[in-house]
């Protein structure tokens, strides 16, 4: 069959609804100042679908800080990969700020966050290693899994925060690494994205007293939001230092692009000599280095726009509860919103356009088979910028969204 008419027939399980959902349940386009009041489809919303958790997108420092730095040295700059001929000052002083305040010895920053963190696995194994991951781990870990050098019977999954089924796994790596003479790497996430769990790092840490391996963390939604200092779920469960390479991206709490890993010196070292994706691609362009200084900066320096983050997130989350709604077991601000029963998708499709048309409401859906038939998930990101007065309203609209669902008033 011709390639091109192969994928014209098989959009894939999300593309196949593509026919009515493109532009306003996929690729919507929400235009306006970055905050909780955007503009869809030429209708103001409550927007709740930003991860911009502590408002720095429009902080009047960092717009300042972006405008400053493109003038100075516009979008290109430094041109080629760190290795040939893209490396700064700026760009080692911004690693040495970055491992400073995840406490590690050093990082390297990464010009995206997904190929960053597939790069990084890729670059950490090889054929005699073995690979033990959390079975709820994010995509950009899994493509990184898969490009695993070794045969399939090299990694294995474990149970989503289940350390029995962790050590049983450990077992089974111990075994083959013990053939092999290789290493094992464990990856799990410190905020898992969908369900807003935390990951159980310091019982995974505490595992190391019984078997010998390594930890990679994605803490993409704990760096900035978890901890007395934002500094990460490590932080926030005392185990900072069993965590071997911290992986953050920009793109939740610094409200940019790029990403970063800390790790010791000499991991760091083969990093930056190692990781393809860093090796063969274009630096960090020098706007997104001087702005992300300055975005870590009022990190640590304003704790007021953690603390309202965290007073929105307590507010909306017991908003919810008292409403009846089930929210799972997050313990971050992400917040997922669970719907259950047998719903067909063209209710779902009705339930989102009058949260949307009807009440002002923008948030994410998520349906099978990201959640299990049965269940739907609005998933809500709040932020600092949000008011109570928003998160009151957003609870009234949802508790009456949920009683019109179960009267079928959406199957008519």
């Amino acid at each position: 069959m011709d390639i091109f008419e192969k994928v014209a027939n098989n959009m894939g399980p999300i593309g196949a609804h593509a026919h009515y959902s493109h532009h306003y349940f996929s690729f919507p386009k929400l235009t306006g100042e970055l905050g909780p009041r955007m503009t869809f489809m030429g209708k103001e919303m409550l927007n709740w679908s930003l991860n911009n958790y502590l408002g720095l997108a429009n902080h009047p420092e960092v717009r300042k800080a972006d405008a400053d730095a493109t003038a100075k040295y516009g979008l290109a700059y430094p041109m080629g990969a760190r290795m040939m001929s893209g490396n700064t000052d700026e760009h080692e002083e911004f690693e040495r700020q970055l491992a400073e305040f995840v406490g590690k010895e050093d990082a390297f920053l990464l010009n995206y966050g997904y190929q960053g963190v597939m790069s990084l696995v890729e670059c950490m194994v090889d054929h005699k290693d073995v690979i033990v991951y959390d079975a709820e781990s994010h995509a950009c870990l899994i493509d990184g899994i898969r490009l695993h050098k070794a045969k399939m019977g090299q990694y294995y999954k474990f149970n989503h925060n289940d350390m029995d089924s962790l050590r049983k796994n450990l077992e089974r790596a111990t075994k083959i690494t013990n053939e092999t003479g290789g290493g094992i790497l464990v990856i799990t996430e410190g905020v898992f994205g969908m369900s807003g769990k935390v990951g159980s790092l310091d019982k995974i840490v505490e595992m190391k007293k019984d078997f010998n391996f390594r930890l990679l963390v994605d803490d993409a939604h704990g760096f900035g939001t978890m901890g007395d200092n934002g500094k990460g779920v490590g932080e926030y469960l005392n185990c900072t230092d069993g965590i071997d390479l911290y992986f953050s991206t920009f793109a939740k709490s610094m409200a940019a692009i790029g990403a970063f890993v800390a790790a010791p010196k000499n991991i760091v070292m083969y990093l930056k000599y190692n990781m393809r994706s860093q090796t063969y691609a274009k630096a960090l362009p020098m706007p997104f280095v001087i702005g992300g200084m300055k975005r870590l900066e009022l990190i640590k320096k304003h704790p007021e726009l953690r603390a309202k983050l965290w007073e929105n997130v307590r507010a909306l989350q017991k908003g919810l509860k008292d409403k009846g709604f089930d929210i799972g077991e997050t313990q971050s601000p992400v917040t997922p919103v669970f719907l259950h029963g047998d719903y067909d998708i063209a209710a779902v499709t009705k339930l989102v356009r009058d949260l949307r048309e009807n009440m002002g409401i923008f948030c994410s859906i998520v349906v099978y088979p990201v959640v299990p038939k049965g269940q739907i998930m609005l998933r809500i990101i709040p932020t600092s910028s949000h008011t109570l007065a928003d998160i009151e309203y957003t609870c009234d609209c949802f508790a009456e969204v949920q009683k019109r669902l179960k009267s079928g008033y959406y199957a008519q």
